[in-house]
């Protein structure tokens, strides 16, 4: 055979073999440009996929200097590599880079334009789900952009697997900065409206790069966002359910394998969480094991998925459920609050530490288009939530982050009172003859009767109980579904307008 023919066998062997040993190397699928990276004391994790055997150099650069490089292995039998960068200061942009070697052969992937700051995971049902289009005032929300080109977002698709998944299926909305058009898509699809105006608030405050990642589904129950573990905690061993919610995914553990599992070699500052209409009628007195459990379990995955990075105790945010127009006396939602709270009803508590929770009873929106039970106004639910943030996330002191609650509660029979101490200043809106309720008892038989508002000061409160001739037993506050019209609940704290959450106490005698 002529020498030529045989160059000319081999050549396409080699460009063949080449090829095929870089269609595999890549970023992680939420690796993108625009991106943010958790800033300092952290290190961002890099990860990717690659050719087995092959060596990895990431490169993170500013201009034409190199601030770092990390070197990585891709593993076996996963086809992944991952390096941890030194801790950064919040700020950028700046490029990194990833190179692939194995023997002769090199492939390179870049990003551009990422930012160092806080990254924060949203998450949830139709709420958190609910984009900057559909809430009040949305035409110049969707216009307030300018100023926040800083504040990147990321949207994960709607997925459910059977088994935890490694990387994201798909991604609606990569790494982008804010337009318009990225903020308000269309009705519940991307940006959350909730997840934006926190991120938005936060840089307010904080000045430096802030990272959204939304990642939610309309309609589930906390099932579905749980590991399997975390609901075996709580003894729920059997799979799927029934909802009157049930507008999305209802098996269990399948929006958690698909949407949340793959996130978590990602470098995350804490979550935000709105979700709990889908268990008014599922499990819900499981509701005060399964939600604790479910950010237990979160913590630790993303602790150990992160290599240690994402702190073991992040914070965790979330929203207590709103108010919903409903022909039933009891449907669960007051159950639910106070199960968000694992029956303390405020946070951070023993079982939930490092947790923050904005109130949202007082948001009701009847006339809102998309039904009751999605109200518009999400700027006060993300401000409120805001303020737990800088207090429980950032340690800012003496900043009030929850509404009033009684420390101290004593009966006076003999006056017909019984009368409340609050540690907190209280404001006395409107006086409310139904709104607190006590639990009256007589031959051993007990029904809920109003206990109308008394005198009040600054930290006290007393109740008028003459409607009870047995023993009062019980106290409880806001318990109904819409327990006020809009922002006019009758008890605030009164500088930063934040509302006395539900509770309910016992007696002891």
């Amino acid at each position: 055979m002529a020498p030529g023919a045989v160059f000319g066998l081999l050549l396409p062997l080699l460009l063949w073999a080449g090829r095929s040993a870089g269609i595999g190397f890549r970023f992680a699928s939420y690796m993108n440009n625009y991106m943010v990276l958790q800033k300092a004391p952290a290190g961002a994790v890099i990860w990717g996929y690659g050719t087995p055997g092959a060596i990895v150099t990431v490169t993170l650069c500013q201009g034409q200097e190199t601030i770092m490089k990390k070197v990585a292995s891709v593993k076996v039998p996963s086809n992944t590599w991952m390096v941890i960068l030194d801790p950064m200061k919040p700020g950028g942009p700046f490029e990194v880079m990833a190179q692939q070697t194995l023997g002769t052969m090199n492939f390179t992937k870049r990003v551009h334009d990422v930012l160092f700051g806080d990254v924060w995971l949203c998450s949830g049902q139709s709420n958190m789900q609910m984009t900057v289009l559909q809430i009040f005032n949305a035409t110049q929300e969707l216009s307030n952009t300018a100023a926040y080109q800083s504040v990147r977002i990321l949207s994960v698709s709607l997925v459910q697997a059977e088994e935890e998944l490694e990387d994201l299926d798909e991604v609606d909305l990569q790494w982008s900065k804010p337009t318009s058009e990225s903020l308000g898509h269309g009705y519940f699809t991307y940006m959350s409206a909730v997840c934006w105006l926190y991120g938005r608030y936060l840089y307010d405050t904080l000045q430096y790069p802030i990272g959204l990642i939304s990642s939610s589904w309309g309609g589930t129950p906390i099932e579905a966002w749980s590991s399997g573990r975390s609901l075996e905690a709580c003894g729920i061993f059997k799979k799927g359910s029934v909802s009157d919610f049930g507008a999305g995914p209802q098996e269990h553990s399948v929006l958690w394998n698909a949407m949340i599992h793959p996130l978590c070699n990602m470098t995350l500052k804490g979550v935000v969480w709105y979700q709990g209409e889908a268990n008014k009628d599922y499990n819900r007195d499981l509701y005060n094991c399964t939600f604790p459990a479910l950010i237990e379990d979160w913590r630790q995955t993303f602790h150990h998925g992160s290599q240690g990075q994402t702190e073991c105790f992040f914070p965790f945010g979330f929203v207590q459920l709103s108010s919903f127009l409903t022909g039933y006396s009891d449907d669960g939602f007051p159950e639910i609050r106070w199960h968000q709270t694992a029956d303390f009803g405020f946070v951070p508590n023993p079982k939930m530490p490092n947790t923050f929770m904005a109130v949202a009873m007082d948001l009701c929106d009847r006339d809102s288009p998309f039904g009751s039970i999605h109200p518009r106004d999400k700027q006060t639910v993300a401000y409120r939530l805001h303020l737990g943030a800088r207090a429980v996330a950032y340690g800012e002191k003496n900043l009030t982050f929850q509404g009033p609650l009684p420390e101290k509660i004593q009966l006076f029979a003999h006056k017909g009172l019984l009368s409340l101490t609050y540690s907190q200043q209280i404001q006395v809106q409107r006086r409310d003859n139904k709104i607190f309720e006590i639990s009256c008892c007589s031959d051993h038989q007990c029904k809920w009767l109003p206990a109308p508002m008394n005198t009040f000061s600054t930290h006290n409160l007393t109740l008028d109980i003459n409607s009870c001739l047995g023993t009062v037993v019980a106290l409880r506050y806001a318990w109904t579904t819409w327990p006020c019209e809009y922002k006019q609940c009758p008890l605030y704290h009164p500088s930063s307008t934040l509302p006395a959450p539900p509770f309910i106490a016992f007696a002891t005698y």
